[in-house]
């Protein structure tokens, strides 16, 4: 059984107010709250464990190898990944997209060559192959969206592809729209064409199960800050054969085998794309997030936050003036609503919805393409965790009311 009223128990910080009214916290696709397992454990390893990982022969530090190490086992199992060689933690979604646009653009891709992505992607998936491209000559393309948020293309690419398309970069969950993209199709179409494809899961890996194996994506990426863990921590799963063919990012401690004047040969995967310290009580925090998911089970999970995008999106079109932008079918759309409310600024109803105790997200959320296409300038956003519940739905409806009443 659910139970919500436990699961909140876990998570202290929705227990608290804000302006003297109980919070209702809707902005979890921009972070989620940490349950108190994942805190605990960050907290045992700073006062009980604290040593740098893979460097030293005494016990700390081989303890905290260890829980590090676990942790990557952790991220394996969790995603479905072949091999633990193919997890190479980052700082989250962003770097981990930057990573393969430096070192795929700077081995693989020629000036004239071409990346695809689409019209609804978030900046790091935009902004990251534009400065390669503007390095080396590349060109980056997008494929279009319908009016209510769905690629005009569906699940047929192959119009799009020619002889220079090298690779396409795609949101498996729109951070906007929440559209769940066709990315199991797009991928064998990409491969049909010997194009690898890059996958963008920082909306979906909190949301439900992801296997990469299945999917047979060349890379996906996703953060653990939007999936109860802490911030700071990500993860790129890469193909071994992806990862041995690409060159290191960054270039420090860790990632090497032996340095010398005359050259420098990097460690096996996936330590070569790993300068520096990792922050290993991160990734331990992140482990223990996983095991938190796991244990309510993705199939719950996924059932809970679908009943609430739908209600959602139910009671917000009793409210004059709504619009609501992306799918309306909440079989295809995750946790995210994003909406306006007939002239209202976006910004205005944000702040006074906070005045209520309600967090929401305002702005172009990192999507500014999307907007011009939208014809907008932003949109509120509500996003929803395994944590909420209705009555919190209910409260946010009740408070656009009274900001409606007041325009």
């Amino acid at each position: 059984m659910y139970d919500i009223n436990k699961i909140r128990e876990d998570f202290p910080i929705l227990s608290r107010e804000v302006y003297g009214k109980p919070l209702v916290y809707l902005d979890n696709a921009a972070t989620t709250q940490k349950p108190l397992c994942v805190l605990d454990a960050m907290r045992d390893e700073y006062i009980n464990v604290n040593a740098n990982v893979h460097r030293g022969v005494h016990y700390l530090s081989q303890q905290a190898t260890d829980l590090h190490e676990a942790a990557r086992e952790k991220v394996r199992e969790f995603i479905n990944a072949s091999k633990i060689e193919e997890i190479v933690f980052t700082r989250g979604t962003t770097e981990a997209i930057n990573l393969v646009a430096s070192s795929f653009c700077e081995s693989q891709m020629q000036p004239g060559d071409e990346i695809i992505v689409t019209e609804m992607e978030h900046h790091s998936n935009i902004v990251s192959w534009q400065l390669q491209a503007m390095k080396r000559g590349l060109v980056v393309k997008h494929l279009p969206i319908t009016d209510d948020g769905r690629l005009v293309c569906g699940d047929d690419i192959a119009t799009y592809i020619n002889e220079r398309t090298k690779l396409i970069s795609v949101a498996h969950v729109s951070n906007v729209l929440g559209t769940v993209n066709p990315v199991e199709k797009i991928i064998q179409i990409a491969h049909a064409h010997n194009i690898p494809v890059l996958v963008d899961g920082a909306q979906s890996a909190p949301h439900f199960q992801v296997d990469v194996q299945a999917m047979d994506c060349d890379f996906f990426a996703f953060s653990g800050h939007k999936m109860y863990g802490p911030t700071g921590i990500g993860v790129l799963y890469g193909k071994e054969s992806w990862l041995e063919k690409l060159p290191p990012y960054q270039g420090g401690g860790e990632m090497i085998d032996k340095v010398t004047w005359e050259k420098t040969t990097f460690e096996r995967l996936p330590f070569k794309f790993e300068a520096g310290t990792p922050d290993y009580v991160a990734t331990h925090g992140l482990a223990k997030a996983i095991d938190y998911i796991s244990a309510l089970g993705f199939e719950a999970i996924q059932q809970h936050e679908q009943e609430l995008t739908r209600y959602c999106m139910e009671q917000l079109q009793t409210i004059d003036g709504m619009k609501i932008y992306g799918p309306m079918d909440a079989s295809i759309k995750d946790a995210v609503v994003s909406f306006n409310v007939g002239d209202i600024h976006h910004l205005d109803m944000g702040t006074l919805l906070d005045r209520l105790g309600i967090a929401v997200r305002t702005g172009h959320h990192c999507a500014q393409p999307l907007m011009d296409r939208l014809g907008i300038s932003g949109t509120v956003r509500a996003s929803f965790a395994l944590y909420n519940t209705k009555e919190e739905v209910d409260t946010l409806v009740a408070g656009i009311r009274r900001v409606a009443q007041m325009f």
